[in-house]
């Protein structure tokens, strides 16, 4: 069955103001744990989500971000964390009793004693393709895995941006020194070369621009202020995409609604008519994420236009409602094609899911 035909199997949701016409793919969830190989015997995949999108040799490709944990013959009394042991190379297992008061184990993706925080999954990057934007095959073994003292705690996020014949890969690195974001490029989805941490703690949620503006590269991340618990939308500059300048503050939350908490950059902009079109996500107080759409001016990216006053995806359905960490939509990337705005995303940090809206619609609810 080709690409159209599936499409056009699509389910409509349509919001009882109208708001918004959403088609969520029949399929949904397009990607389950259950489909994707463990990368080793005594490991198990708990999440797939939040991957890179883009278009290779003619297949729509996701970069999948695969969530494991260790295979635990004991979950009641005792909780394994997996650490990239940087000495050894290797994925280690470190332990916690259950009943010690002393640990936190309240929310499902932390582990906390006292000051020390451990993810209690460990995650790397797994390629899947597709020739009809519905169908993946997943690849059996890890395109990308943790590597050094940035990535202990497993490597989260990707965004896949296309300059020429090259794609650039920035992704967040999770370990004790905090949450960085490190760059990668290839050319083949086999090999990568990887050039370091671009935006130091605490710092995520990036995305390059896919072409120079003014002579200048540009990029999207959200900074976190630990005094000031500030978790907004910035934009950077840079003159070879690995040091990054000029930092400005372009959007900041709401308060009192559904982007009050904090919010972030989620697809790679790409160009409209007006200029630079954004996906972003947003949560609220309850951690509820939902995705926004912002126009930012085409030569001055740092100007915001206009923006949606409502999410134009939210968290509805089942597979978005419950999951690992239920009520959470959130994109890593689009595809723009044939009037379209394609969004894979990952559902209640647990599936891949797809959604596409109509261009047109997103730019209509801008103010």
């Amino acid at each position: 069955m080709g690409e159209m035909e599936h499409f056009a199997k699509l389910h409509k949701v349509i919001r009882g103001d109208d708001y918004m016409k959403v088609k969520r793919a029949a399929e949904n969830p397009l990607i389950m744990p259950k489909d994707v190989k463990p990368s080793r015997e005594d490991f198990e995949v708990v999440c797939v989500f939040n991957a890179g999108v883009t278009r290779f040799e003619g297949d729509v490709l996701l970069l999948l971000r695969v969530a494991e944990v260790p295979k635990n013959s004991e979950p009641d009394k005792k909780y394994i964390s997996p650490i990239f042991d940087v000495a050894s190379g290797e994925i280690i297992k470190k332990e916690f009793d259950r009943s010690d008061s002393l640990v936190d184990f309240s929310d499902s993706r932390f582990v906390r004693r006292g000051e020390e925080v451990y993810l209690t999954s460990i995650s790397h990057f797994r390629v899947a393709r597709s020739n009809d934007g519905i169908n993946f095959e997943i690849e059996d073994t890890p395109a990308m895995v943790p590597a050094n003292e940035y990535e202990m705690f497993g490597i989260e996020d990707p965004r896949i941006t296309l300059m020429g014949d090259t794609y650039y890969l920035n992704y967040s690195c999770c370990a004790p020194l905090g949450v960085t974001t490190c760059l990668a490029s290839t050319k083949d989805f086999k090999n990568f070369t990887r050039h370091g941490v671009i935006f130091p703690p605490d710092n995520k949620d990036v995305a390059i621009f896919p072409e120079q503006v003014q002579g200048k590269y540009y990029a999207f991340h959200r900074a976190a202020s630990a005094e000031y618990d500030k978790r907004e939308l910035w934009l950077a500059e840079s003159p070879d995409l690995v040091c990054w300048g000029n930092h400005r503050r372009i959007m900041a939350v709401n308060p009192g609604g559904w982007e009050s908490r904090r919010l972030g950059c989620s697809a790679v902009p790409f160009r409209v008519a007006g200029g630079w079109l954004e996906i972003y996500h947003a949560a609220d107080h309850d951690n509820r994420y939902c995705l926004g759409a912002a126009l930012l001016d085409a030569d001055e990216p740092w100007k915001v236009l206009a923006r949606t006053t409502k999410p134009i995806l939210e968290p509805e359905a089942d597979y978005e409602v419950h999951g690992f960490f239920g009520n959470v939509v959130f994109n890593c990337g689009a595809l723009v094609e044939n009037g379209m705005v394609k969004l894979y995303y990952g559902a209640a940090d647990t599936c891949i899911a797809y959604a596409e809206i109509e261009l047109a619609e997103i730019l209509a609810a801008l103010k």
